[in-house]
């Protein structure tokens, strides 16, 4: 445990060295405080809470930029370390390889949730100061910052398993760019495109269960869907109707999307030679 302490706590001061931590904090804040406010403007005329626009204008703003920065934080964890002939001295010391992966994970998770709890939650701070917020707005911008963690953990563990399957860096980036592409714009154009082509024939049920097989899609689900009012500003009540989810279940399948990969590399990175 003291070994996966110390990988963690060096993953995390290199980040604050090179500036990652600070980064990745005043880039969520600042696009959060920029949607917050300039969203802010028709809520009046709406009756909407600022603080439920800032969830449904910050939730679709996460899906595109907290997965790249969670893949370009972790694609080279492993495979960097090889490559720069890290691994080998690592692996003289009494330390196992699931200790090495582990601690690398959590100083990493560390630095994504540090800018998502200190970036997003300035912002929703700020707009709940300046306009108010109702109770039901605060739980819905509190499963936002939740959601966002789970969420980044997710494309990190994907970007683990990645660096551990692969020899080059180069592969690795590759197939960074590439996942992110495939779960954040594919696989949702391929799904719509089935269900026009099978005009129909897929049902409720069948489509509810593959939006679960992607992570960014369960994200969309759980901040969209979950609450009432957030719903219904959104436009999302005909699907949730369709696609309804506890919303403890949504987070329970983000959590499995970072806990199953991270598991595989593990497992992987543990059998292979070094």
């Amino acid at each position: 445990m003291n070994s996966i302490v110390v990988f963690a706590g060096k993953e995390f001061r290199d980040g604050l060295r090179n500036k990652w931590v600070a980064g990745a904090t005043l880039l969520l804040a600042a696009l959060a405080f920029a949607l917050t406010f300039l969203g802010s403007a028709p809520t009046g005329l709406v009756d909407v809470k600022p603080l439920a626009v800032t969830v449904v204008s910050v939730s679709s703003l996460t899906i595109f930029l907290i997965p790249l920065i969670a893949l370009l934080l972790g694609y080279d964890a492993i495979v960097g370390e090889e490559e720069r002939g890290c691994l080998l001295l690592l692996l003289t010391y009494p330390v196992s390889r699931i200790e090495i992966i582990l601690g690398k994970f959590l100083g990493h998770a560390a630095i994504l949730t540090v800018a998502t709890v200190v970036g997003y939650g300035a912002a929703g701070t700020a707009a709940a100061w300046s306009t108010g917020g109702d109770a039901e707005s605060w739980r819905a911008f509190l499963g936002l910052i939740a959601s966002t963690v789970l969420l980044g953990l997710a494309f990190l563990a994907l970007a683990y398993f990645i660096s551990v399957v692969v020899r080059e860096r180069s592969t690795a980036v590759g197939l960074a760019v590439g996942l992110w592409l495939f779960f954040i714009i594919v696989y949702d154009l391929a799904l719509m495109g089935s269900l026009v082509a099978s005009k129909g024939r897929i049902g409720s049920g069948i489509f509810a269960s593959l939006l679960l097989l992607n992570p960014a899609d369960v994200y969309r689900l759980f901040n969209l869907t979950a609450f009432e009012h957030i719903r219904k500003f959104s436009g999302m009540a005909g699907l949730s109707a369709s696609a309804h989810f506890p919303p403890a279940i949504l987070l329970a399948v983000l959590a499995a999307w970072a806990v199953i990969p991270l598991a595989l590399a593990a497992s992987i990175f543990r059998r292979r030679e070094a």
